[in-house]
């Protein structure tokens, strides 16, 4: 049974410095290139919540020797042409960063396997990653007529061929998938983007040592290559650190400080936002290390603004959409979100969602196809959320709670834990308890 969370701040002011836990999407990628790897790799900052933990035990089924001490881990692999077939079925959890882009890891792989998830990953598309992948050759199957999973991948007497692929959906996901099959396959891969997605698995890749090029959203790899270990210190995540941004911002005398944020450029959007809607942003210290732009940023509050969401902006901060909505009813006028259809395939529909329970507080959200249409300034009132078992709803709860008259119950407050195992510890700090 689900239990829930009371919380309720009401309006203190939020002060202080947070060092958000390491960024989940580069988490996964580093496991994962420090598993088809030859030798030892060494990853510091690395996020120790739940769906980088199922990437984790994915690789030790393969016969990656894994060991974790917190945010540190030491992997010591074969490589990926001397992974041993899995005894049982290989779990995703609610990950879909792990089912998509191992399937990708895996049809280039030796071994045979069965990918399964939690209820909810089960309902998600994967074939925008299938598609592809069986023009490159790949031999993954599914028992009934559809291509969610369980799926079962061969990749054993798999000779995987190049293709040049055009992304009509920007999703790193994709992206990621067809570039590490790529790794496998004769000759050169290219994965094309009109609106180009978060480049951490380029960025990734070419540390690990394989031959990758970018060029105005084309991206190709040169299949063949063999990666060696590295070692690899992840910043912390961006997307977590934007809920306590958009907390800071929103209330009147607040400054909170956030040391060695991911700045990536192609994950960044959110400071743009924020900067749009009128907050105060200040960022210091930057730093390039594996790639990764990383850096001290400091939020104050200010009069909110309300803004226009649109276009290649979107995957730029797709994971923050929901916790910009919520600072979208402080804004003073109309702020509308446009062209993020991929967010009704998240965790859950985000879209009716985050429209349903802000609405239930007292906000004034029009959910449209591809979007929201967020009526400002409302105050809200408190009550009961549902988190559908999405950590950024829960997490949008959690940061609400900070502006409503009332306090919030939050139901299922464990799906955080995702990617954010010390939010509510943190968001305890800010705000002086």
């Amino acid at each position: 049974m689900n239990q829930s969370k009371t919380v309720h701040f009401n309006n203190k002011v939020l002060s202080g410095t947070i060092a958000v836990p390491g960024d989940k999407s580069i988490s996964h990628r580093a496991v994962m290139l420090g598993s088809i790897a030859e030798g030892k790799t060494i990853i510091t900052g690395f996020l120790d919540g739940d769906d980088c933990l199922r990437t984790i035990e994915m690789f030790k089924q393969l016969g990656v020797k894994i060991e974790r001490d917190g945010t540190t881990v030491l992997i010591d692999s074969p490589g990926i042409k001397r992974w041993k077939n899995p005894t049982a079925e290989l779990y995703a959890g609610n990950s879909g960063t792990t089912a998509r882009l191992m399937l990708g890891i895996l049809a280039g792989s030796n071994i045979s396997a069965v990918m399964t998830g939690d209820e909810s990953l089960s309902g998600r598309p994967m074939d925008r990653v299938t598609l592809p992948l069986r023009n490159m050759n790949a031999n993954i199957k599914s028992d009934i007529d559809t291509d969610l999973l369980p799926l079962k991948i061969t990749g054993e007497n798999i000779e995987l061929r190049a293709i040049d692929y055009e992304n009509l959906v920007a999703s790193a996901q994709v992206k990621s998938a067809i570039l590490f099959a790529g790794l496998q396959a004769e000759g050169i891969t290219i994965v094309r983007e009109k609106t180009i997605s978060r480049d951490h698995t380029e960025q990734m890749l070419t540390h690990f040592g394989a031959k990758v090029q970018t060029d105005m959203g084309n991206v190709s790899i040169t299949g063949g290559t063999k990666l060696y270990g590295s070692s690899v210190d992840v910043p912390g995540d961006v997307s977590s650190a934007a809920f306590f941004m958009v907390a800071a911002g929103m209330i009147k005398g607040s400054s909170v400080t956030f040391t060695n944020v991911g700045l990536n450029p192609t994950r960044s959007g959110i400071i743009d936002v924020l900067l749009n809607m009128g907050v105060k942003i200040e960022i210091l210290n930057q730093t390039a290390e594996n790639g990764e732009i990383s850096g001290t940023v400091k939020v104050s509050h200010d009069k909110v603004k309300p803004t226009v969401i649109s276009g290649a902006l979107i995957p730029r901060l797709i994971d923050e959409l929901p916790i910009i909505a919520l600072l979208a009813t402080q804004a003073e006028g109309t702020t509308i979100i446009k062209d993020a259809a991929e967010l009704r395939v998240k965790e859950t529909d985000r879209i009716a969602a985050v429209t349903n329970e802000l609405n239930k507080l007292g906000a004034n959200i029009e959910a449209t196809a591809d979007g929201m249409i967020i009526h400002g300034p409302t105050l809200l009132s408190g009550g009961k959320m549902e988190s559908y078992g999405d950590h950024r709803l829960g997490m949008m709860a959690g940061i609400a709670s900070l502006i409503t008259s009332e306090p919030v119950e939050i139901e299922d407050p464990a799906c955080i834990d995702i990617s954010y195992p010390t939010f509510f510890k943190d968001l305890e700090k800010i705000a002086g308890n």
